[in-house]
């Protein structure tokens, strides 16, 4: 008979850090939404970045597919994580996470922190940044399937992606 065992390991702080890690260094990744007209899976890659208070935010255009998707429909994926320089990309760390978008509205008392913030880390995007159909996406992070490597997966709840991402 043959026994099979959990490839999971248990949740340790050093998979938390790098978990916490691979969400503070994040500038892109992969976002999964449900497309509202088709209910089909659809992939982008955005850029990503930390909010005034940390966490994970993106900046998206309205005219945009997945922001008209993630505004009917708020629950995403997103992967984080990229591959070195070297060697397999399947044996670098990569997070991957599920999420609800919660827009950023221009008059929240947020949104002047969040612009500068969001300048400091992407400077490019100051020719686009203040158009009117772009606005900011907070991520609240619900869980998390964290590969560390070859053998080394872990299930990850949102008290361990917490994290205090800004500097």
């Amino acid at each position: 008979m043959i026994t099979q065992t959990d490839p999971i390991r248990p949740t340790d702080d050093e998979a938390r850090a790098l978990a916490r890690r691979l969400i503070s260094g994040a500038r892109f990744g992969a976002l999964g939404v449900i497309d509202p007209d088709s209910g089909f899976p659809a992939v982008t890659r955005i850029a990503l970045g930390s909010g005034p208070e940390g966490g994970l935010w993106t900046l998206v255009s309205g005219l945009s597919a997945h922001s008209r998707a993630l505004r009917t429909d708020p629950r995403v994926g997103l992967l984080v994580g990229e591959p070195g320089a070297k060697g397999d990309p399947l044996t670098h760390p990569r997070l991957s996470l599920r999420a609800e978008a919660q827009p950023l509205n221009r008059d929240d008392p947020r949104h002047g922190a969040a612009r500068a913030r969001w300048l400091a880390d992407h400077p490019k995007s100051k020719l686009y940044i203040d158009l009117g159909d772009f606005f900011f996406v907070e991520f609240r992070l619900l869980s998390g399937a964290l590969n560390g490597g070859f053998g080394r997966a872990f299930r990850l709840d949102a008290g361990d992606l917490t994290c205090q991402c800004a500097p």
